[in-house]
């Protein structure tokens, strides 16, 4: 598949933007900025923006605890993230949500998720509001290795599979459930497999080669398009950083992190677009310098933004 000049760089732009992002809300969050928990996407940024790259504003995505990257990638605006990292009333839940909550329903962000798992069925809702509308719009769900072994995988994916819906099931298979290793949570090699118990395809893609994820996810999102039902992705990846910011990982052998930071996808994608003649390294280096500075004013505006009162507790709380 030939992928025009431009596409190529936005993907490149878009993949630095996440980093810059990610590595930044680290820095922040080590020096107390940032309230609670953050688990960051650092390594795996090609499949958010593999993905995302091939859908419309109107679709629908559904994330999980590990989301900035998934919002970044459907245009989410790091400003209003940055603020709501920061709990300030000027971010996309008011400063309530934070980190693991962020959702724009403006951009088809239906929202991070804390609960694992939880996405896939709300994918499925969407899918089917979709297809009882009769429109082309599709829903795709990202969650992880960890996700696929919770109840809401299977039953999610049963509807999704039954009434033919027009939605994506991606598993971010970085390796790691928190401190469990897929090994030692599934009696499989391929996530991919258990696509064939739902009548689905079932595909396995390189989640570190973001023209890859771009062509796979392009697939199953043409076929959902076109009435032909759900698709299974595993993208495999790696977890360059702990579970969670903090997180020791003492579990985890230091080897296996070099080798996981060997395969970045960002540094991968940069060379390949060098090589092809696409992207000189100056511009590369340009590109990153905007991307630093957008992310550096972003924050500069957060710390300074109200918080919000104690009086506005409950406004906004449906449920």
């Amino acid at each position: 598949m030939a992928i025009e000049k431009k596409r190529l760089i936005d993907m490149l732009r878009m993949m630095l933007r996440i980093r810059h992002f990610e590595e930044r809300t680290a820095k922040e969050f080590a020096a107390g900025g940032v309230p609670g928990w953050v688990h960051l996407y650092i390594g795996q940024e090609a499949i958010a923006v593999g993905t995302c790259a091939n859908l419309r504003v109107d679709d629908y995505i559904t994330s999980n605890h590990r989301g900035h990257g998934h919002v970044i990638a459907k245009g989410g605006k790091v400003e209003l993230m940055m603020a709501e990292l920061y709990g300030r009333r000027t971010g996309y839940c008011k400063g309530k949500g934070g980190s693991m909550h962020i959702a724009d329903i403006g951009i088809g962000v239906l929202g991070a998720n804390a609960i694992v798992g939880a996405g896939i069925p709300i994918a499925t809702g969407a899918a089917l509001s979709a297809k009882m509308r009769g429109t082309d719009q599709v829903a795709v769900c990202f969650f992880s290795d960890g996700a696929s072994n919770t109840a809401r995988f299977h039953e999610g994916i049963n509807l999704g599979s039954i009434w033919k819906l027009p939605v994506i099931y991606i598993v971010e298979n970085n390796q790691w459930a928190t401190r469990t290793n897929v090994s030692k949570s599934m009696n499989i090699v391929n996530i991919a497999d258990r696509a064939a118990s739902y009548g689905i395809p079932g595909v396995i893609v390189d989640g570190n080669d973001v023209i890859a994820v771009y062509e796979a996810a392009g697939d199953a999102i043409a076929r959902a398009r076109k009435g032909e039902g759900p698709s299974l992705l595993e993208c495999k990846t790696c977890r360059q950083r702990g579970h969670n910011e903090g997180d020791p990982q003492e579990y985890r052998d230091k080897g296996d992190i070099e080798e996981c930071c060997k395969k970045d996808p960002i540094k991968r994608f940069r060379e390949r677009l060098i090589q092809m003649k696409m992207l000189t390294d100056e511009k590369a280096n340009e590109i990153a310098q905007e991307i630093i500075e957008e992310i550096d004013s972003a924050v500069k505006v957060a710390v300074k933004d109200p918080i919000p009162d104690p009086e506005e507790t409950l406004e906004d709380v449906y449920a």
